[in-house]
């Protein structure tokens, strides 16, 4: 029995990174639980609902929104580290849904959100450990944290956690979308989208700035205001 996590959402324009936990046994997964992107969206639906509904599996989701991201004093890094350690937290602190008998320290199998696994390892296991950088005071056990690059095709709690938090940011995506029904459609939320650049380039010629779903900071919305700023002047 040991802790997986991972996060989904790391690098589009519109809405939050998702990071998610789940701890148990393998076995209590389904088999094919692996690396969200491996998998079709009716599968990954299939696959959280079931471990979701686990007796002997507990599971933690947290949200880091676009105004965190976009705050000028933190980094991707730092911000995939603290998702991760506030999931990890919340699934350990709901170990009452039925995990127990947990070995101390609890094993943590993550996928490294950074190019030096060692490091990426080292500061979750610190912001674990500090309530105020995971933002939850419940005294937790210690942990072993381990990180490698592509963990969530190598480890089945891992891919687990993968796809909770893919299938989370997915239904906040929904609701996100749902917010603008005035426009076609917010697409994926990656800049790569067309229907992600062409919903932000309308709100932005509506109403004179990106949305609150959007991350300020990133180049996308830059490129777009800049381009609405010389439509105006190339107009006047």
């Amino acid at each position: 029995m040991y802790l997986g996590v991972d996060e989904a959402g790391k690098g589009p324009v519109l809405g939050p990174m998702v990071a998610a936990a789940v701890l148990g046994d393998p076995a209590d997964l389904p088999a094919d639980a692996d690396d969200s992107k491996r998998l079709s969206p009716n599968r990954r639906e299939a696959i959280d609902a079931a471990t979701r509904a686990a007796d002997a599996v507990a599971v933690g989701v947290a949200f880091v929104e676009p105004d965190e991201i976009d705050r000028p004093d933190t980094d991707m890094n730092t911000l995939t580290v603290r998702g991760q350690a506030r999931a990890i937290r919340t699934a350990l602190d709901g170990d009452d849904d039925g995990v127990s008998n947990l070995d101390e320290p609890v094993r943590v199998v993550a996928d490294a959100g950074d190019t030096s696994e060692a490091r990426f390892a080292r500061r979750l296991g610190e912001f674990v450990a500090d309530p105020d950088s995971a933002a939850n005071d419940t005294d937790l056990p210690a942990v072993d944290v381990s990180a490698s690059h592509g963990a969530d095709e190598d480890d089945p709690m891992v891919g687990g956690a993968s796809v909770v938090a893919k299938v989370a940011r997915d239904a906040r995506m929904a609701e996100i979308d749902a917010d603008y029904p005035a426009y076609d459609g917010i697409g994926s939320g990656y800049p790569s989208d067309p229907a992600t650049r062409e919903f932000l380039r309308e709100y932005v010629d509506d109403h004179g700035d990106v949305p609150d779903c959007a991350r300020r900071s990133w180049a996308t919305c830059d490129d777009v205001l800049a381009a609405a700023e010389q439509s105006g002047l190339d107009e006047f």
